[in-house]
């Protein structure tokens, strides 16, 4: 345990953030999950609504950090091709 104010401080907010981006993790896996579920039932209309939110999920992700943006480009190419061979 820190003896330092700064150094405890810094404990403090370092496990606040890591539960924050462990809650984004979580949530952008969940959307991404929903998309896939959707492709996998042939459902082309619930497939779009999930496709649109799963992207906006990893453009946020991306831009918070949770994701390099090439990541965050390949995963929503991936999502992007599903999508099409689905129609």
């Amino acid at each position: 345990m820190p003896n330092i104010k700064s150094a405890k401080k810094r404990v403090l907010v370092s496990q606040a953030k890591a539960a924050q981006n462990k809650a984004a993790r979580s949530a952008l896996k969940t959307d991404i999950k929903k998309f896939e579920a959707a492709v996998a039932e042939g459902n082309r209309s619930e497939a779009d609504i999930a496709y649109k939110v799963a992207v906006k999920a990893v453009d946020k992700a991306a831009a918070k950090g949770l994701l390099h943006r090439n990541n965050a480009a390949n995963k929503k190419s991936k999502m992007t091709l599903k999508l099409s061979k689905l129609a």
